[in-house]
């Protein structure tokens, strides 16, 4: 059944992507290219070069991430148009998008994660449990799969599995690899005001706000909201065509 707010959320979503059109048919006399303009206004593609997101987002995997989603910065352009100052048609990110960004700290790279955390919030990993203003987050626990090249360990070892679900009905899997990992108990992070914090799904392995060389993220530096995989390759190469469509 959908609810009250993720109907409002769609109206939001769909009334930004309308705009972007526009912004889209406005400029299509100006810039030459009509896949130039497809590119800084409606959708950007990337690859995913680390398994942080797994199993949501694998390597091999490709994505588009929607740049109308949260308005226009200067990282919205592939040449990082430092003229920008703040966001056009802003709109800031929700409880499990994942996002497109570059961090406060390396501005020259181009990371996925989960936003798991909103200014205001209180931010916390306990025995390997996000813990959201002083509540530990909801999560159910799934069968274990082998965990293949997501942990690196041996082969035929398994990974935990965990449903987690935020307050705003937000619901995806993580993987767990290790019982006490080094990122399994954190201090609290309180979020300042202007920026938002992420975690990689793959909790053991990611490198996410939980780290001080990460940090919190800017919502300036938002690149995109990813929406779909549009491909996706296995070790070997081959397609992965189960893989293709929208993500949770």
């Amino acid at each position: 059944m959908t609810t009250l707010s993720q109907t409002i959320r769609r109206s939001r979503a769909q009334s930004r992507e309308w705009k972007a059109i526009l912004i889209l048919i406005l400029l299509v006399p100006v810039l030459w290219s009509p896949l130039v303009l497809f590119r800084f206004v409606l959708y950007q593609p990337f690859s995913i070069p680390s398994g942080s997101m797994t199993p949501t987002l694998m390597v091999g995997d490709y994505v588009f991430a929607a740049k109308y989603a949260y308005g226009y910065g200067r990282y919205s352009f592939p040449f990082a148009a430092s003229w920008i100052s703040g966001r056009v048609l802003a709109a800031d990110p929700e409880y499990g998008d994942i996002v497109v960004f570059r961090t406060a700290k390396d501005n020259s790279v181009d990371y996925v994660k989960r936003v798991v955390g909103l200014p205001g919030d209180r931010i916390q990993m306990r025995q390997g449990r996000l813990v959201l203003n002083d509540r530990p987050v909801t999560r159910v626990a799934l069968e274990r799969k082998l965990a293949g090249t997501t942990c690196g360990v041996d082969e035929g070892a398994t990974v935990k599995r965990w449903r987690e679900t935020l307050p705003n009905g937000a619901s995806y899997v993580t993987h767990d690899c290790a019982d006490d990992g080094f990122l399994d108990n954190t201090a609290v992070f309180t979020v300042p005001p202007g920026h938002f914090f992420v975690l990689g799904d793959n909790r053991d392995n990611s490198t996410d706000g939980r780290m001080s060389t990460f940090g919190f993220v800017p919502m300036d530096n938002l690149i995109g909201k990813v929406t779909r995989i549009i491909w996706s390759l296995d070790e070997d190469g081959e397609p992965h065509f189960e893989r293709l469509g929208k993500v949770e």
